[in-house]
């Protein structure tokens, strides 16, 4: 007997304590899952709080007790037990039916099981959640423990609640309350599968030979005492067990010979298997299920010391592989709102961008079963940071048991998933005990060090000791051979943030960095023009109009903008020559950061890029906006992401090609290799030959003609071949003698189904990162490429999906049609 009945329907919201005037004595319909922001929002009582600053109105949601209630009836159910089932409450939650309390909650990250086998009516059942103010609770805490820092002025350290509901330097402040994720009835007799835990290993060569081992620790709850049996099936190998009268711990193992390994993205493929457990009586009667899909892979982290400091090697199946991975944070503000087809969106564009790394960050959540689902599939591996982030946390009650229990649920639900790799124990915190004036701050209080190097490696060890455990984002291992304790950042051990240049220094200075891993390094830029438009109603826009300042979280964040164009580009002469140039800075930069980290390996070997995505419409470090379109980062990521790589970095003074190869053969690239006046007039030519072996990278001098220039302020050097094209210019863009680019443009419709325009453009001039900007003649449309280089006379065939039919002349000047050298030659 086993039965799931959901309570989805039949919900309504209304404030409870205090009441804002145009909430009071209102009851609106909700939507379970969701939030109390959302039903608001749907029933017309609040303004869309993404929109211009709505935002700071709304505050007052967040300090509000709302109560959700729903009638059902519960006939035909049967089961020796009924539990109520929620598995996720947001956050400070009395849950109510039919006049009895039945449990309270006070953590997010957490789901719950009440049983109400007693309590039940067959019809007109009354179900209450009542939700009160998270900032009440946190405060509460704060007060009773002592404060303690943290980056932003809010009291997310003292509550197990998403801490970037809090606002942070990309997202706004929305305190959200509600029935998160689904809650429903779940009937059963005699004994249910409370927890499986999956240990996946696999044994052997690589070859087909392989032998994979599923071991299944599985733990009952029982309503009775009698004898069950447990069976487990894997690719047809079957294993049953009997587990004895009132015994309510079993382990299940499974060998499957000649299994295929799960492999991540570049080195092979990402094969799956289901697994099937059944729980039966003795009389053969199934009790209870679990499938889930596994992969068979080994993996580990290298962090042995060397003479450049101490490794961090990810590797998988006992290959060492290149992270070229991306930051997540939560694709909303509003969680509920992220279904599967947004993540496979989100992470298809990851993908198309050569990204074979998820970070999923700490100031986020355990994320949907679909984030990893979806990366098992791809091939993508997922490192996950437990729930902490930028700020000192207590390790006193009522705090220390939920985040033991938190991270005992969390590490077991993800186990079966190959993808994840690697759990992280914070993010910034211990560098921020460190470097920010923590220390002084809090005086000998608690501050979350017994988390990160006690309670959770313990817990991942005890649970999951297939995986890597690893303290914090960024950390240096503790001490060096001899004894010495590590500055958590030091980018010669373990991992590093970079985050110098973005807040003080030019972007070539991560030209000086040697590190081992780089799991954190950003720059800003603004969203796409449609983005910013519709969420910003100024007239004019301008960079420091009130709506498009609200949509800048950061502190002093144009200000960097600014100054991170100097010595590139002069200032922006309006808002579309700024919009143009910060978001091609933030494209340069990253793009400089991540080939100078890559052209380093194997001495670093990871370069995760701050950030993917963004939870609302806002001026970030994201690559992809917050409705979803693609900055020009986007596309200077897919090169500087590919699994081959070409590129020009200065070496002893001169420029030397390095060409990295990431896939698992060797590589034999053939290159052309030009000194070119910006009028197209060759100056010095030579064709290399590189060899470079498997997971490599090989650097090559350039012949000295090559890579010296007459006048480095008109010339560049060109290197073509089956890497893509590199490009090195001898000077920054604001001391290069440009020409005024000159283009040919050729409008064609295409007709289809997909419709849309294919743009031939050609070069009659010297033309820097062409872009063409398609949202800015429609909101639907996209382009496949952008941050294209012609030299003269070269063309290149652009492809527009979604664009209505407009005028040729749009496509041929700014604000659609854009370059490099427009910034310099207006």
């Amino acid at each position: 007997m086993h039965v799931l009945r959901p309570l989805h329907s039949g919900w309504s919201v209304r404030a409870v304590e205090p009441a804002a005037e145009v909430v009071a004595g209102r009851e609106f319909p909700a939507t379970v899952p969701g939030c109390v922001h959302t039903d608001l929002l749907a029933a017309g009582a609040i303004p869309d709080p993404f929109l211009d600053d709505n935002e700071t109105r709304l505050h007052w949601i967040g300090r509000t007790a709302w109560r959700y209630e729903t009638t059902f009836d519960a006939d035909g159910l049967g089961g020796d037990r009924v539990d109520l089932v929620a598995d996720g409450l947001d956050t400070v939650a009395t849950v109510v039916l039919n006049g009895v309390e039945v449990g309270r909650t006070a953590n997010m990250h957490r789901g719950y099981r009440f049983d109400v086998t007693a309590l039940l009516r067959p019809a007109g059942n009354e179900l209450a959640v009542r939700f009160d103010s998270a900032y009440g609770y946190a405060e509460r805490v704060r007060d009773e423990l002592g404060a303690r820092p943290n980056a932003y002025d809010e009291p997310f350290q003292y509550i197990r609640k998403m801490a970037a509901n809090f606002g942070w330097d990309w997202g706004p402040t929305v305190v959200t309350a509600g029935i998160w994720r689904p809650i429903g009835l779940h009937a059963w007799s005699r004994a249910r599968l409370a927890e499986v835990r999956p240990l996946v290993t696999v044994s052997g060569d690589g070859t087909a030979g392989d032998t994979g081992r599923v071991e299944l620790r599985i733990v009952l709850e029982r309503a009775t005492d009698a004898p069950v049996t447990v069976t487990a099936v894997v690719d047809g190998r079957e294993a049953t067990v009997g587990v004895p009268a009132g015994a309510t711990r079993v382990t299940v193992l499974v060998e499957v010979p000649g299994v295929r390994r799960w492999w991540p993205r570049g080195h092979g493929d990402p094969h799956r298997y289901e697994v099937e457990l059944t729980l039966r009586a003795a009389d053969g009667t199934a009790l209870d299920t679990w499938r889930r899909m596994i992969g068979f892979r080994g993996v580990e982290l290298d962090t042995g010391r060397d003479e450049d400091g101490s490794r961090f090697v990810l590797k998988v199946n006992g290959t060492a592989v290149f992270v070229r991975g991306v930051n997540w944070i939560p694709d909303d503000a509003f969680v509920t709102r992220v279904g599967r087809d947004r993540y496979a969106d989100r992470i298809g564009q990851a993908v198309a961008a050569g990204v074979n790394y998820l970070r999923v960050w700490g100031g986020g959540r355990y994320e949907s079963d679909d984030l990893y689902d979806l990366a098992d599939e791809l091939g993508v591996l997922v490192g996950q940071d437990f729930p902490f982030a930028c700020a000192a946390y207590p390790e006193e009650e009522p705090l220390a048991t939920e985040v033991a229990a938190e991270a005992r649920e969390q590490v077991a639900r993800l186990m079966p998933h190959p993808s994840l790799v690697m759990w992280v124990g914070n993010n910034e915190n211990i560098w921020g005990y460190h470097d920010w004036g923590w220390r002084e701050e809090l005086a000998g209080r608690t501050w979350g060090e017994g988390y990160y190097l006690d309670v959770l490696p313990r817990i991942v060890g005890e649970l999951d000791p297939t995986r890597p455990y690893w303290p914090g984002s960024p950390y240096s291992g503790g001490v060096d051979s001899s004894g010495r304790a590590l500055h958590p950042n030091d980018p010669a051990h373990g991992t590093t943030h970079i985050w110098d240049v973005w807040n003080t220094h030019d972007y070539r200075h991560y030209g000086t960095y040697r590190p081992r891993f780089v799991a954190e390094f950003g720059f800003q830029a603004p969203p796409a023009y449609a983005t910013l438009r519709r969420a910003v109603g100024d007239d004019p826009l301008t960079p420091d109009s009130p709506g498009v300042l609200h949509h800048q979280k950061a502190t002093g964040g144009n200000d960097k903008l600014l100054r991170g164009l100097h010595g590139h580009f002069p200032a922006p002469a309006g808002f579309d020559d700024w919009h143009w140039a910060t978001q091609l800075n933030q494209a340069r930069a990253i793009a400089y950061g991540i080939e100078h980290f890559r052209s380093l390996k194997p001495l670093c070997m990871g370069t995760i890029m701050w950030q993917l995505n963004d939870n609302w419409p806002v001026t970030s470090w994201s690559a992809v906006d917050g409705d979803g379109r693609r900055k020009p980062l986007w596309y200077a990521l897919r090169r500087a992401f590919a699994e081959r790589l070409v590129t020009i970095q200065p070496r002893d003074g001169a420029p030397a090609l390095v060409a990295v190869n990431d896939t698992p053969g060797p590589w034999r690239a053939e290159l052309r290799v030009r000194r070119v006046s910006f009028d197209g007039g060759a100056r010095a030519e030579a064709t290399l030959t590189v060899r470079v072996p498997a997971l490599s990278a090989v650097t090559v001098p350039l012949p000295p003609d090559v890579a010296t220039p007459d006048n480095g302020t008109a010339e560049l050097i060109v290197a073509d071949g089956d890497g893509g094209r590199a490009v090195w210019f001898f000077a920054e863009d604001v001391d290069l003698a440009y020409p005024r680019a000159v283009t040919d443009v050729v409008a064609r419709p295409v007709r289809g189904p997909q419709g849309g325009v294919e743009l031939e453009v050609t070069a009659r001039t010297l033309v820097r990162d062409l872009a063409v900007f398609p949202d800015r003649l429609d909101p639907a449309a996209t382009v496949d490429d952008l941050l294209v280089t012609l030299l003269p006379g070269e063309s290149v065939t652009l492809r527009v999906r979604g664009a209505a039919e407009a005028d040729p002349a749009a496509w041929s000047s700014a604000p659609v049609l854009r370059s490099a050298n427009d910034l310099v030659t207006r």
